[in-house]
Parts: C-alpha cells; structure tokens; sequence
C-alpha cells in the first residue's frame, strides 16, 4: 500500500469537462504529461495542435496568442517577457553577420542601444533614417539591408510618420519592415494594412508588428509582455525557431491578466485618448508652452499622415509631450514636474495611473534628424483614468510651481 504523499502526487480524480466561465482558466506548467511514447514522440511543438512542454504553451497562452493576433489582424502569434524582447526576437530571427537594419531616428531608445550594442557585436550594421522623409529611408536601403524598422508615432517627440509610404518603399525594395504598433494598440490602425493612409493600396502594411503588452492591453502597469504578429506561417515559423532557442516563455499568471484585461481595451483607450486631447488643447493654450506635440492635434508634427490613416474622428493613444518655452530652464521643468502631485513620475504608459518624465532630446536624436526647432526642455505625459478635470488642476497649480522656481 503506498504512503498518503504518494497519493496526493498521483492522486487519479480528473474534473469533468465541460467547465465554462467568462474568463478562461489559467494552465501554469514546466512540464507536460504524456499518455504514452507514442503520443510524446508524436507532438509537435510548432503548431498549437498539442502540448509539450510549457515554454512552447499552454491552453492559457495559446489562447492569449489568439487574441493578440485577432486585435492586430494578423495571423499568428507568439508572446515574450517584454516589448524589448519582442523586438530583440524580430532582430535575431532575421538577421546574421554582415547585415544591416534601418531604424527612425526616433526609435525607441532601447532598440537603438540593441542595435548599437549587442548587433554591432554580431557583425550587424545599422543606419539611422529621418522617418518624415520617405526619400531618406529609400536613399539608404542598399543590399545588405535585410528589415526596416517602423514606430508610430516616434519615441518621445510623437512625430507620426507616412507609414503606408515607407512599408511600401520597403515592400517595392524586397526588405522586411517591422512596426512597433505600441501605441496604436491594434484600435488606432491596422499595421498590416496601411492602405488606407497616403494614397498606398491595402496591403501596403508591415511584415511583422511587435506590441508591449505591457501598455495598454495589459492596461494595470503589473504585466511587462510583448507580443510579435505575423499574417506569413514561414516567417512566424522563424520567429518562432528563434523564439524557442532564446528559452523566451510567459508566465500562466501574467497571461491571466491580459486576458482579463483584454475585453475592455477599447473601452479604455477611448477614455485615456478623450482626456489627453483635453489636456493637450488645454496645454497648447497656456503661455508656458513652446509646442503641445500629439498627432492627432492640428500642427503636430505629422498630423496630416494620423488623420491620412486614422481619420478626421480616429483614435489616438493617451500621450502626449510638451516643449516648455526656452525661457523656463531644466531646474524650473524639474520643479514643475516635482510639483505635480496626481502625475507620478514614472516610465511607461497605458495604466490607470498618469505618469511625467522629463527628457533631453539632444541626447537622443542624432544629426539625421534636422527638423527638430526646439531649444526648450520636454516633458512627456502618460494621461491615465482618473478624471481630466483633476488631472488639469494639478497641471495648473504645478505651473504655478514652475514660474516661482528660482
């Protein structure tokens, strides 16, 4: 007769089947259990026909992968820990020694560092292009160009570029583009199909578009996640080789809670996108401020290929920045900003709290970038749930905070 311990490792009780709920269940495993040789020796980890071990999935990731592909429009998809490893997975599937990849000058700054950091080590050669002028990006694509790299809008200084015009420079040119959809959260636009913007044809979309989970669908500032979608099986197939040489996995409980955050993403990116606007116009009116920089605002940088794509009522992210007016230096901004007290000063956006972070631009744009005018300091909001009105208060008692700063 075996011990009580062996019993309630190998206890024989299976639930029945059939369980429904609203929210699907949360499968957390290392290991898969097989019913024989035959099964184990059958199973392919490739496809989402079975299971073999838990990096390669779970009902509960599956399920999220499913989804994350439904919201971008695409076809497949495979998730890791962070946006970053998103976009070091697309680098490392389609990239060798003695390539190249093009990146806008106002990328995302830690995918700037990876390709100055470890591809450079690799061999792999990077260039930087102005991502308003689609004739740069055209000049620089050359032979051992093998993936262009596509943000909208830009890192910080929210420039919206002419997106259906570069995936088409890059589609025409026979190189693989890469959108950074981050910020459109699969509700601005669809990155594979920027037809509609720029007078391209549907289909001229990105190859590949990465989303961090970590914004807006996870939406509670506790999940990092990112996310890779493809609308081509062999070239998910590739990610994917990569994907699982990298050990890259998810956990079933951060999982759970995109899950459960998913079907009110719409919901709250409406909310997050009406308070920004209100915020943004609000800003653009005070005498402190140089320039309000969000793109579905009228003289924004790019404003005109957001509402070309978007349309006039379209959807925006609740981001924006604000170039403070040169007379007001760094310790004044930084006053301002440690002034703020419903605004946390803090990295990342689409949770429910509002974040501020000062920045310095000419340490994070290069030459190739001339059009930047500003010589002011700026600083960049993360509009979050709370109610606007509060929210415009403390901007208005911490700019009061700014002009009494010594």
């Amino acid at each position: 007769m075996s011990k009580p311990v062996t019993d309630l490792i190998h206890h024989p009780y299976q639930p029945p089947a059939g369980f429904a709920a609203p929210q699907p269940g949360v499968f957390k495993a290392s290991t898969v259990l097989f019913a024989n040789v035959a099964a184990m020796r059958a199973r392919d980890w490739k496809h989402k026909n079975g299971y073999t071990y838990g990096l390669h999935g779970t009902p509960t990731t599956f399920t999220l992968e499913e989804r994350i592909a439904a919201l971008e429009g695409g076809a497949e998809c495979v998730l890791v820990p962070s946006g970053l490893a998103a976009i070091a997975n697309v680098g490392m599937a389609l990239l060798k020694s003695g390539d190249e990849v093009l990146l806008p000058d106002n990328v995302y700054g830690p995918s700037r560092a990876l390709a100055e950091g470890e591809f450079k080590a690799w061999g792999i050669t990077h260039q930087l292009y102005d991502p308003m002028k689609p004739a740069d990006l055209e000049a620089r694509i050359g032979p051992k160009t093998k993936l262009v790299w596509l943000e909208a809008p830009g890192s910080v200084t929210m420039e919206f570029p002419p997106l259906a015009h570069l995936a088409h420079i890059c589609r025409q040119r026979g190189v693989l583009s890469a959108l950074d959809n981050t910020w459109g959260a699969g509700l601005a636009f669809n990155g594979f199909d920027l037809g509609r913007g720029d007078r391209f044809t549907p289909g001229s979309g990105a190859d590949i578009v990465v989303q961090a989970l970590t914004k807006y669908p996870s939406g509670g500032g506790d999940v990092l996640m990112g996310s890779i979608v493809t609308r081509d099986e062999k070239l998910h197939q590739q990610l994917k080789l990569t994907h699982m040489r990298m050990g890259f996995g998810v956990g079933g409980n951060d999982a759970e809670a995109v899950l459960r955050s998913l079907p009110s993403i719409a919901v709250r990116y409406r909310a997050h996108d009406a308070a920004a606007r209100q915020l943004a116009r609000w800003l653009a009116g005070r005498e402190e401020v140089a320039q309000v920089l969000h793109p579905a605002l009228e003289g924004s940088p790019g404003h005109e290929h957001w509402r070309a794509l978007c349309g006039e009522d379209g959807l925006a992210a609740g981001l924006f920045s604000v170039v403070f007016h040169e007379r007001y230096p760094v310790r004044q901004v930084d006053a301002f900003c440690d002034a703020l007290k419903l605004f946390k000063l803090g990295y990342s956006w689409g949770g429910p709290l509002s974040l501020v972070v000062p920045y310095d631009i000419p340490s994070m744009r290069s030459a190739q970038l001339a059009t930047w005018p500003h010589k002011g300091v700026l600083v960049r909001f993360s509009v979050g749930l709370e109610d606007p009105d509060d929210l415009q208060g403390d901007l208005a008692q911490a700019l009061a905070a700014l002009r009494a700063a010594p």
